[in-house]
């Protein structure tokens, strides 16, 4: 009986990897993609995120080579309008972030890329619709205070405290998390991995 080819997991994100495991889904390896994420000049926030995941695959691919494996890589971008927030790595950044998701709508573009060992390719990009409420000076002191923004995008987990600041949502919960597991998932069936 033939072995699967192995599941590579083309990021360091213990929210990427916790998702796939809810999903019943233990990646065989994980990599660390090691691109620089700055945005190009006029980079749109949608082909931004799109760009990173094909980056993020292609490098893990070029070390470890394609024939190892479905290589799965993503990229989360939180966008209000056509500016791309910060993963937010000071306390001033992720104030910035706040000044700007208070009492709006915005939204979080996940680029995910997926390459089969037979070269074939999958790429897409889920686009879910954000609502913050309008957050407090103590509700933001107390997030502030906790951490839980640091390394972030846009300076938030919805899957934490912010949680709290977020009264609706259109689209993939799992996307704003960190990786849009149905559409993934349907990625890599439709190049062909079976998890059994």
């Amino acid at each position: 009986m033939a072995t699967r080819p192995a599941l590579i997991l083309a990021s360091t994100s213990p929210r990427r990897l916790d998702l796939l495991r809810q999903a019943g889904i233990e990646p065989d390896r994980i990599e660390a993609p090691d691109v620089d994420e700055t945005a190009g000049p006029r980079e749109l926030p949608r082909a931004h995120a799109v760009r990173l995941a094909v980056d993020k695959a292609m490098a893990v691919a070029g070390r470890i080579g394609r024939e190892s494996g479905f290589i799965v890589a993503a990229d989360t971008v939180v966008a209000c309008g056509r500016r791309i927030l910060p993963k937010a790595e000071t306390v001033e950044e992720a104030e910035a972030c706040f000044d700007l998701l208070s009492g709006r709508r915005h939204r979080v573009h996940g680029g995910v890329c997926v390459l089969a060992p037979d070269g074939r390719r999958s790429v897409r990009v889920v686009t879910t619709m954000v609502r913050f409420k309008r957050l407090t000076r103590a509700e933001r002191e107390l997030y502030l205070a906790s951490g839980e923004w640091r390394g972030k995008a846009g300076g938030y987990a919805i899957q934490g405290r912010a949680a709290a600041f977020i009264p609706a949502i259109n689209g993939s919960y799992t996307n704003v998390v960190g990786l849009p597991l149905v559409e993934t998932l349907a990625m890599l069936e439709g190049l062909g991995w079976r998890c059994h």
